[in-house]
Order: structure tokens, then sequence, then C-alpha cells
């Protein structure tokens, strides 16, 4: 009988986890405590949108040997139960006075000696999902064993993709191309952008899409103000820009890219500062290697921008993707980490019209030895055409 396992076989999250204990022994960690979707879908592949209830905490303990363990409501044991993960303790969730914390707290003690200390995810594009007064409980039951900072274990595996997560989100991105190419069918001079959004997502799902988490865009006559507002009433008219970017998902893996579309002809500011983007998206795919840091990615970007009179905008101009539609590193002045081979990336370059007007331009990599590889398909260079 196949061993049990959900999206992946239990091989690719039995690998995942050993990597971890690798990166966990390393800095002395004797187990890692998981809360979030995608750092326990990491780790097991249970996967489900019934994380948007926040009534209920969800625990996975990773050992720094042997397999993990689940220490969830009942609610959830059947799927857990699909999955590789067969060590799987259950409490009666929601409960107002003792909502899994003892039996969390027993299991640890069970698991590490007094002296050991437990990695929890703490830096920067992390959040603990559990009550704060339950995590103090927590700490103080669980002394003399410490609870330390485990977000490099984590981080240093999870940003680095295996083979089966890169096809996972190069099919993403095929989803997302796939409903890119009939935005003609729904939008046109007099669509109403809230009436684009809502047609795009249902493009999105039609063409295989398992939900929409992330739709994003504006138009205007000389670019966009900003890049999160939402849709207004407002008709598209001849002579605006409009610009959608998704997240999509698919098997728990995002895709994170726009596409531009000017509704008729484009004014000669667009299509300038379209062909800057462009030319500085092929500069920075021709220019990343292994081995340099984020903020390179940063200036590479910068650089081809105004190697072609364009003003970079502010804000990172790219950043991580993989099962959050945003990831470390980020690609800005500040950030130091470590690009390294198998890491999935976006593109982001942004660039003002005007003063008060942007465009902004998207693409997916994947980071191999010998440079950037793309998981998107290549936007045309002109912009795409309404």
């Amino acid at each position: 009988m196949a061993e049990r396992s959900l999206i992946f076989p239990a091989e690719e999250f039995r690998s995942r986890t050993q990597r971890l204990q690798d990166q966990m022994r390393a800095q002395s960690l004797g187990a890692l405590l998981l809360t979030t979707p995608q750092d326990v879908f990491y780790v097991t592949g249970f996967l489900t949108r019934f994380w948007e209830s926040p009534a209920r905490p969800w625990f996975v303990i990773v050992p720094a040997s042997g397999a993990p363990v689940a220490v969830i409501p009942s609610i959830g044991a059947p799927l857990m139960g699909r999955t590789w993960v067969s060590d799987i303790r259950t409490w009666d969730a929601p409960h107002p006075v003792d909502d899994g914390i003892s039996l969390l707290t027993e299991t640890l003690q069970a698991l590490l000696p007094q002296d050991a200390d437990i990695g929890v995810p703490m830096a920067l594009e992390t959040h603990l999902r559990m009550p704060l007064a339950d995590y103090h409980r927590l700490s103080a039951a669980l002394a003399p064993r410490r609870i330390v900072d485990g977000t490099a274990a984590v981080h240093r595996i999870r940003e680095i993709k295996t083979p089966a997560e890169i096809a996972k989100i190069r099919h993403t991105c095929a989803i997302a191309a796939r409903a890119f190419d009939r935005v003609p069918e729904i939008a046109s001079a007099g669509t109403p952008l809230d009436t684009v959004f809502r047609r795009f997502q249902s493009l999105l799902l039609e063409e295989g899409a398992d939900w929409v988490s992330y739709v994003a865009g504006a138009a205007g006559q000389m670019g966009y103000a900003d890049v999160i507002s939402p849709a207004a009433p407002t008709p598209l008219r001849s002579g605006d820009v409009l610009m959608l970017d998704t997240g999509a998902v698919c098997d728990g893996y995002f895709c994170d890219y726009d596409r531009n579309y000017f509704v008729g002809q484009p004014s000669a500011a667009l299509q300038r500062t379209q062909d800057a983007l462009w030319q500085a998206t092929e500069h920075a795919l021709d220019r990343l290697r292994p081995g340099m840091q984020a903020r390179d990615a940063h200036r590479i970007l910068v650089e081809g921008l105004e190697r072609h009179g364009a003003a970079a905008g502010a804000g990172r101009l790219g950043h991580g993707l993989g099962t959050s539609l945003t990831e470390w590193p980020s690609f800005t002045p500040h950030d130091t980490t470590e690009l390294r081979a198998g890491m999935v990336l976006t593109l982001e370059p942004g660039a003002h019209v005007t003063d008060d007007h942007i465009l902004v331009h998207e693409e997916n990599i994947v980071l191999r030895d010998t440079g950037a590889e793309l998981l998107s398909p290549r936007a045309p260079q002109g912009g795409m055409m309404l």
C-alpha cells in the first residue's frame, strides 16, 4: 500500500523534515514549534482553507530527530490523518480555558530534556498563530526549557525550493498566464474596474486555480498612484493603462506576477516607461547569479531602469515566492540575504511615469547555478493591448 501523503509523495516531506533537522542540530535546537499555515503545510502537507477561521490554534512539533508530532484540534484529525504524519494528538477545540496548551506542554515535556531549546520563528516575515497569553503560559510551563528564535532554521530551508515545489509554482504561473491571455474577453473601454477584477478572478478559477488569494491592480491615463487599493467602479477609458496582479494558488503554491494592458493607443510617456521596465527586467534576468545578495538584485534593477531613462519607484523591487504570496528575501538596498540556487523569486521593478504615477512590471523566476530561469511566460516588450 502506498504511504499516506497529500500533494506530494511522503518522501518529499520526509526529506524537508530531515533538512530542517540538520539546521536545528547546527543551531542546537531540540525542537521547532510551528504554528502558521505555511510552516505546517511545508512539513506535513496539511492543506485547508479552514485556517481562515481564527478560533483555533494548530501546532506541529519537529523534534531534532524523528517524525513530526501534530497537536491539533480534533476537527483536523481526519485530514491530518491523510498526511504522512502518524503521531496526531487532539483536543476538543475551541476551549475557552485550555485551548490545547496543556496537551502541547505535556507533549513537549515528554519529547525534550529540561535543558532543551525550542525554536519558534520570531523575526521578519513570521508571526505566532496562537493567543499571546497562551504563549506566555506555555513558556512558563516548559521552564527551564527555553523558547528561542528559530527563524533561521526555517528560512534557510524553505527559501530553497525542491524540484517538486518549482514544478507546482510553474504550473500556477501557467494558470495565471492563460487567464492573462483572456483579459481582452472581460475588459475594454467602458468596463468598470471593479467588474474587471471580479471577472479576472473568475478566469483564474476557470483556468485551474484552487483559489485566488490576491488580485490587485489599477488603471489610469498616466499610470497609477498605487497597486494595493480596492477596485473602484470607474469605467476604463481609451488611453488608460490597466494593471492586473495576481497571487493565484494551486496545490498550496502561489504565483505572483502582473501584466499591463493599454486601452487603445498609449501615450509616449507610458510606452517609454513600459519599455524601461521590460529592459530593466531583461538586465536582471541576464545578470542575477547565486552568491549575490538581495540588495544586489535591487541595484541591478535600478541600474537597468536608469540606463533606459526611468526613475525607480520606492519600495522593494522583488521578493521570494512559494507557499506565501511574498516570502523572504526582499529586493531592497538593505537586505543582505544571500541569493542561492533553487530560490524562487519575483523581479518587480516599478518606475515613475510622473511624480504621482507609476508603472510596475513583475515576473517570476527560479535562480539556477547558471542564472535566472523564467517560471512566468515572459511579457511582450511593448505591453499588452485591449
